[in-house]
C-alpha cells in the first residue's frame, strides 16, 4: 500500500474542506491522469465528486482528474478499512510472491495496526500491510 505526496496533499485538503469525505485511494492512471476514490458515510453523489474536484482544481493544470465513489469493490488502504470490513471477502495483491502466491482472496478475520489476517483457500494467512500492493473488497459475503 503506497502513500505518495499527492495522496498526503489531497488527504490534508479534504480533511479541512470536506471533513466527512474519506480519501480511499489516489491512483496514477497515466503520467498525466489521476483517479481519486472517495467515500462518505451517506454515500457519494455526483455533486460531492464535483465539490472535491473543485477543491483540487489546481491539480488540473498538471493532471486530468477523475473523482469517483469506491463502488462494490472498495479499495482497502488503511488498517481502519480492514477492521471496518472484518467478516467480508477481500482480495489482497502482494508486492512480492509469498508461499508461491502473489494474491490471497478470502474472508477478513483480523486486522492489527501492522497486519491483516485472511481466511483464504490456502489457509489462514497474516500479511503485513507493507507487503500489500493493492487490496479491495469483493462483492458478497463468505
Amino acid at each position: 500500500m503506497k502513500t505518495d505526496a499527492h495522496t498526503h496533499d489531497i488527504e490534508q485538503r479534504l480533511a479541512s474542506a470536506e471533513p466527512e469525505v474519506e480519501l480511499l485511494a489516489v491512483d496514477r492512471l497515466a503520467p498525466d491522469r489521476l483517479r481519486v476514490v472517495i467515500d462518505h458515510p451517506e454515500g457519494v453523489s455526483l455533486a460531492m465528486c464535483e465539490r472535491v474536484t473543485g477543491h483540487l482544481r489546481d491539480l488540473l493544470m498538471e493532471y486530468a482528474l477523475e473523482v469517483s465513489s469506491p463502488g462494490p469493490q472498495r479499495p482497502l488502504t488503511k488498517p481502519d478499512h480492514f477492521r471496518r470490513f472484518i467478516g467480508q471477502r477481500a482480495r489482497l495483491r502482494l508486492r512480492e510472491p509469498r508461499e508461491g502466491h502473489r494474491s490471497f482472496t478470502g474472508e477478513l478475520v483480523g486486522a492489527s495496526d501492522e497486519e491483516v489476517t485472511v481466511a483464504a483457500e490456502e489457509g489462514v494467512v497474516s500479511i503485513p500491510y507493507t507487503e500489500i500492493n493493492r487490496s479491495n473488497l469483493l462483492e458478497g459475503k463468505g
